[in-house]
């Protein structure tokens, strides 16, 4: 009969391991609750810094005096590493379940169907809803990255691919606008383009502002996706026989096809609650507006901050509900755009 080797996995934990490492858990859970009690420092800040620095203390040291100092520096780099990991963590998670359990009180089930034309932030809660917010919303952000994505994709292929004159001036401009405040890009368009031209508030106003903003972000992040793609690959279209231009199109774009659609969800992210712009250029409309080119239009960041500003509790409750609201919309917008981006691309 011939024996069957069993694989080995050396790195495995062996169940001793785990059980120290549960103990040590333990130890400084409760060496934190009893620091925290007996000086100044309160909070769940707090008891989440002593814990992390007692965990690493303890399992630093055993590891010390058990397996030496190379060991020792492992597990406490590991536990640095894992405190990082959750003070990132932490602050998404806290404005999350905030927002959630504010917000949940003020749904019902004439939210999403409702506008504002027939009531105000003050009312009941069960009355008016949320429908021309959203539709505003969807219509800035829709026309933004209409404007913003070709633009911001062409200059980032300009810059990388063409590397004309104009190159390094445009690479500063772009850089110099990714920190211009929204409020300085809403008062441009409205100087330059609301006062002066069309003299009427409107979606395409808000979305001018917006696409100011978005722009920067997308041609920056799509410039350092396309410097990604190995020249290999440019170099193989060209002796294949294919001009610059046909190389990029059928070869570079398709390539970075992830990378971009990731420039297009950090753009969004960019915009999407943005207030100040709004309240500018928009009017703030009660009531759907299917025109985008005229007429005073709502948005979610504009129905927040006028509930907010009502300051009763209805409309507080309102307000909460809107950042809800406003959150699952881009939620939705961000796993969709992920979804298209790992599509295959048939042949």
């Amino acid at each position: 009969m011939t024996a069957v080797a069993t694989p080995q996995k050396p790195w495995a934990k062996r169940p001793v391991d785990r059980i120290r490492e549960f103990g040590f858990l333990i130890a400084a859970v409760i060496f934190a609750f009893g620091f925290v009690a007996a000086t100044e420092m309160k909070g769940k800040l707090a008891y989440a810094f002593i814990f992390f620095v007692a965990y690493g203390v303890f399992t630093s040291t055993f590891a010390f005096i058990s397996r030496g100092a190379p060991a020792a520096k492992d597990l406490l780099i590991s536990t640095l590493v894992s405190l990082g990991a959750v003070l990132t963590v932490l602050p998404i998670a806290s404005i999350f379940f905030t927002v959630l359990q504010k917000g949940l009180p003020g749904l019902h089930f004439g939210l999403l169907t409702n506008d504002m034309s027939m009531a105000t932030s003050t009312d009941p809660i069960a009355t008016g809803g949320i429908l021309h917010a959203i539709t505003g919303t969807l219509t800035l952000v829709t026309l933004a990255l209409f404007m913003s994505v070709p633009i911001g994709i062409l200059t980032a292929l300009y810059l990388t691919e063409v590397k004309g004159r104009f190159a390094g001036p445009i690479r500063f401009l772009v850089q110099a606008m990714s920190g211009v405040p929204s409020i300085v890009a809403g008062l441009f368009i409205l100087s330059a383009i609301l006062y002066t031209i069309t003299k009427d508030y409107s979606a395409l106003m808000g979305a001018l502002a917006l696409t100011i903003l978005m722009i920067p972000t997308i041609a920056r992040t799509s410039e350092e996706v396309l410097l990604l793609i190995p020249n290999d690959l440019r170099e193989a279209g060209t002796a294949l026989g294919g001009t610059q231009w046909r190389t990029v199109a059928m070869i570079v774009l398709p390539a970075a096809r992830s990378g971009l659609m990731t420039a297009i969800i950090l753009g969004v992210a960019r915009i999407a609650g943005e207030t100040a712009p709004i309240l500018l250029l928009t009017g703030g409309g009660d009531k759907v507006n299917p025109n985008p080119f005229s007429g005073s239009v709502g948005s979610m960041p504009y129905y927040i901050w006028k509930a907010f500003n009502a300051g009763s509790p209805e409309a507080i409750t309102r307000a909460w509900a809107g950042l809800l609201v406003l959150m699952i919309v881009v939620l939705i917008l961000f796993l969709a755009a992920r979804a298209l981006s790992n599509r295959k691309v048939s042949q």
